[in-house]
């Protein structure tokens, strides 16, 4: 975790080390570099609730199994890439914003394209500038988005398929942070937009391997998926996207930012899910 000590790239691609295959996983929302021009009011513990803590870490051998994996350096409470760029909240800015407003429910939870509350605590005490949201746009957005699309395109060119898992954490108490009633919430969430994003043999292949290794999975409760598989699932054209999501008390102490006695598990099981799923687009590709 970093705040303000050194600047990374906005956007960390990293290349298959197998045979390349086209599958593309991204993780836009585990970064921990929190920019200095951030200027955020709100306790700092608090505003990590908002990262997807140590999922870059959980896929870190997708490139073994011949995947390209793009993860986010920034926090997703800074700018959003799993939001669109209408989702602005014009409660936080001190001018009109000059382009398209179309704000969705998230933001009226407060955390839309550029995050105003973390549950009942404003993330600022002031109002934020549109010139200041328009420099994330093009720091961090834009680019994160610009290697997500080349990795998806250059996939599907060479293979006329690609396989994306746009990949998460959960809080224990999801539900309620919704606004749903409450009830227990399974380890695993597959999302696929209700299957518009995704095929049912990935859905199940993923389900499958999961529950093999004595996980409880769910589809499209409460997470079905948000901006980036919406934009990128066309089973139709043999795109599939999928957003999966773990909960967070399966593999980390979230109180103390540390991994506990089941990130190996959890690892482990992603790992025989992406052996499984390499296996199944092999098939699917004729590739030997």
């Amino acid at each position: 975790m970093s705040r303000a000590d050194s600047t990374p790239p906005p956007v960390s691609v990293q290349r298959p080390t197998a045979p390349a295959l086209p599958i593309v996983i991204d993780s836009p929302h585990s970064g921990t570099w929190y920019p200095p021009d951030f200027g955020y009011a709100a306790p700092f513990e608090l505003l990590r609730r908002g990262e997807d803590l140590y999922v870059d870490r959980l896929y870190a051998h997708a490139a073994e199994h011949g995947a390209t994996f793009v993860a986010a350096n920034f926090p997703r409470a800074y700018i959003d890439p799993n939001r669109l760029l209408a989702d602005i909240d014009e409660a936080l800015l001190d001018a009109p914003w000059p382009g398209e407003v179309a704000a969705g429910p998230k933001t009226r939870l407060g955390i839309g394209l550029i995050w105003r509350m973390l549950g009942q605590v404003p993330v600022y005490q002031r109002k934020l500038s549109v010139a200041e949201v328009q420099q994330r746009i093009e720091r961090c957005y834009r680019p994160y988005h610009a290697a997500l699309d080349e990795a998806i395109e250059a996939a599907h060119r060479q293979h006329g398929a690609v396989w994306h898992l746009n990949v998460h954490s959960m809080p224990d108490d999801a539900y309620v942070r919704l606004g749903l009633p409450d009830k227990p919430l399974a380890d695993f969430v597959l999302g696929d937009l209700d299957g518009r994003t995704a095929g049912e043999p990935l859905m199940a292949l993923i389900e499958g391997v999961l529950r093999d290794h004595g996980y409880s999975v769910a589809r499209n409760d409460p997470f079905k998926g948000v901006e980036i598989i919406a934009r990128n699932g066309r089973p139709a054209e043999r795109r599939h996207s999928l957003q999966i999501e773990v909960k967070r008390s399966c593999y980390a102490d979230v109180a103390q930012h540390l991994p506990n006695d089941g990130f190996h598990r959890v690892q482990h099981a992603l790992d025989a899910m992406m052996a499984a799923l390499a296996a199944h687009v092999r098939q699917e590709c004729a590739i030997a």
